[in-house]
């Protein structure tokens, strides 16, 4: 204001003036060691290390499979694996009725190769699709795979778990696609939005020999469309690709390949001098081209650690994650030593007067 001195003291002018704060501590940047100034240390070991274990103990891969009766689901599962891991439906007696699953049914079966076990279970789901009325029929499916979440967790959370726990959870499940050439049925897009936020979907085309080249090409671009304006995630998954190697590799999964268009057969035939799997017609043998991408994605070295990965990191994280968030950081209906909390009775309001 006017007429006052524009002097101030050093003790006014020090409280005006900030402190200097401290510069934050830069970490220092890791320093390579040459190996060879110490010797060989031996790091590169480790993975013959954890060869050597694998092939110890093995690995569970569990796999689902899910359509309307009549598609081929066991026989394309069998050649998948080149076993009979899933229940015989390609032949059987005129006295005996055509197997069909009216339970979702687990059957188990260990596979070993270049000393390698791996427990296989091929997870049988219901007729699905087949009644008149089939109003939320994915519902017992994807209770099921909850359910494996909800073993797996409370194993997990044990003080004294086991020191392995068994795996039982879904790894992928195969969505058999009817190929009628035209688009997905409302069922197919409904089950796919349900289960693909629980579990890896991969969509099957089967029985493609039934469709001309051209048909095929159609269908699996009209599908792809479908899918896509339906905001349906498939496997592999955009998001999860860690990094350009990845996403390169599984772009050409997603634009070209899906959804895999198969021809399921278990018996080999020998053409242009290489044996191969397919179905002999009075024209010629029919080869699934697909076939061959789809058993490298799934049961061969491209992608089954992948889907083992995913469905721990992603699906099961997501779910355990949101159970212990609803049950305040406690396994559901456990206390502090595992053991069952009686339910908390119920306080009545009290009454306005």
């Amino acid at each position: 204001s006017a007429g006052l001195p524009e002097t101030r003291t050093d003790a006014a002018m020090s409280e005006l003036v900030p402190e200097p704060r401290p510069k934050p501590a830069v970490p220092m940047k890791p320093v390579s060691i040459n190996s060879n100034l110490l010797g060989y240390i031996g790091i590169d070991t480790i993975i013959e290390q954890m060869r050597k274990k694998t092939m110890k103990t093995g690995f569970d891969f569990n796999i689902m499979v899910v359509g309307q009766s009549g598609l081929g689901k066991s026989t394309l599962v069998n050649t998948l694996f080149k076993s009979q891991v899933s229940r015989k439906a390609s032949s059987w007696n005129r006295e005996e009725k055509i197997p069909k699953t009216v339970e979702i049914k687990a059957i188990g079966h260990v596979i070993e190769e270049g000393g390698v076990k791996m427990k296989l279970t091929v997870i049988d789901t219901p007729g699905f699709g087949d009644q008149i009325n089939n109003e939320n029929c994915w519902e017992p499916i994807e209770k099921y795979i909850n359910e494996q979440y909800e073993k797996f967790l409370k194993e997990e959370v044990n003080i004294a778990r086991k020191k392995r726990i068994p795996d039982t959870r879904v790894h992928c499940c195969l969505y058999f696609i009817s190929p009628t050439g035209h688009s997905l049925r409302p069922l197919d897009l409904e089950f796919m939005k349900h289960l693909s936020k629980v579990v890896n979907i991969i969509p099957v085309i089967a029985k493609a020999d039934t469709m001309t080249l051209e048909e095929k090409s159609e269908f699996k671009q009209r599908v792809r469309k479908e899918l896509e304006v339906n905001g349906i995630e498939f496997y592999p998954q955009k998001e999860f690709d860690e990094d350009l190697e990845d996403k390169t590799e599984n772009d050409k999964i997603r634009q070209e390949s899906m959804p895999f268009a198969v021809v399921g057969s278990d018996k080999e035939y020998q053409v242009n001098g290489k044996r191969v799997l397919g179905r002999k017609t009075p024209w010629g043998i029919i080869e699934g081209n697909s076939l061959h991408l789809l058993k490298e994605l799934v049961a061969d070295q491209t992608h089954l650690q992948d889907l083992k990965e995913v469905t721990h990191n992603i699906h099961y994280e997501t779910y355990r994650a949101k159970r212990l968030n609803d049950n305040g950081g406690l396994p559901p209906g456990e206390g502090l030593l595992g053991t069952v909390l009686p339910p908390v009775p119920a306080t009545p309001c009290p009454t306005a007067e």
